[in-house]
């Protein structure tokens, strides 16, 4: 069957073999079988060693996690911050395969934390893609900077979509949680588009403004869209506001689907009491960095517990 497909390929273009790795894979002796049958072999070749010529055996070593062979590479002389054509190190790659193992034997060995790749991306952005809190906790360690150069590879924005450890270790050092970034929005935003609701908890729990998202589109805007009834819940509860329009024009009830748990939990909302106006206000008064001294208010602890959202 593989076989026939690769027959069915046409001559002038042998780079679609790329777009089925599994032919490549799975049968490479017919592959080169069929591409000498019809003379197309010296293309493919030259195809071949332009696509992979920058790809290091350490960088794949990285990747994989093959500590044993990372290390042997390294004492045979290969330099610890390979860079492909992209900007890509091995540090890059065990980061994004969550290895950390690896990534401490780089980092011992002098590989460098803050490097770029051509598109933006560090190695603690790809720790936070991977969601390994070990490796973001040991790239931190390094004195990795946590705010972004490039308005693409925020690793905070990262972050919120992955998993809430890698988040809480971002934020306790100090990652900007409004940072909105054109086309990517706020963090808040991010994780409300990934449906990560354990993450949008943490953020609003630290401060994160609820109204702030991307360009005129809120939070809720996007939890509505994804259809996340739980998410949508608490935004409500942290004072999101259901009236307000995107670039559209649209409500977020307007974006809801007809029946559904989401639109149920925006109809069921009323206006907001005067104690949940009140809490919205004074958190916002107190801001994120004097969030946590509510607790040391002098209030009765019932009012602190309410502040808090505990």
């Amino acid at each position: 069957m593989l076989l026939q497909k690769l027959r069915l390929i046409k001559p002038d273009n042998v780079f679609a073999i790329f777009c089925c790795p599994i032919l490549v894979i799975s049968c490479p002796h017919h592959l080169v079988f069929v591409l000498s049958e019809r003379g197309d072999l010296p293309d493919f070749i030259l195809c071949v060693s332009d696509f992979w010529s920058d790809r290091t055996p350490l960088h794949e070593a990285a990747f994989q996690g093959r500590l044993l062979h990372l290390r042997t590479l390294i004492a045979q002389g290969c330099h610890v911050d390979t860079l492909t054509m992209d900007g890509i190190t091995p540090l890059h790659e065990a980061c994004l395969g969550g290895h950390y193992a690896c990534a401490k034997f780089l980092l011992d060995n002098g590989a460098n934390v803050r490097i770029l790749s051509t598109d933006g991306a560090t190695p603690l952005f790809n720790s936070c893609s991977s969601g390994s809190a070990a490796c973001v906790r040991l790239i931190l360690q390094h004195s990795a900077s946590i705010h972004t150069t490039y308005w693409l590879a925020s690793p905070i924005h990262e972050a919120a979509k992955k998993g809430i450890e890698c988040l809480e270790l971002l934020l306790s050092c100090g990652a900007l949680i409004d940072l909105e970034l054109p086309d990517v929005g706020t963090p808040l935003y991010s994780a409300c588009m990934a449906r990560a609701a354990a993450c949008v908890q943490v953020l609003l729990y630290s401060g994160a403004d609820v109204q702030i998202g991307c360009g005129e589109d809120s939070p809720l805007h996007a939890a509505v869209r994804e259809g996340e009834a739980g998410v949508v819940d608490l935004l409500l509860d942290f004072g999101a506001d259901g009236c307000c329009r995107n670039a559209e024009g649209k409500t977020p009830l307007q974006l809801s689907k007809p029946n559904s748990s989401v639109r149920a939990a925006l109809l069921n909302r009323g206006p907001c009491y005067l104690s949940q106006l009140c809490r919205t206000r004074i958190r916002r008064s107190l801001g994120r960095s004097r969030l946590h001294r509510a607790s040391s208010l002098f209030l009765p602890q019932s009012i602190k517990d309410f502040l808090l959202y505990q």
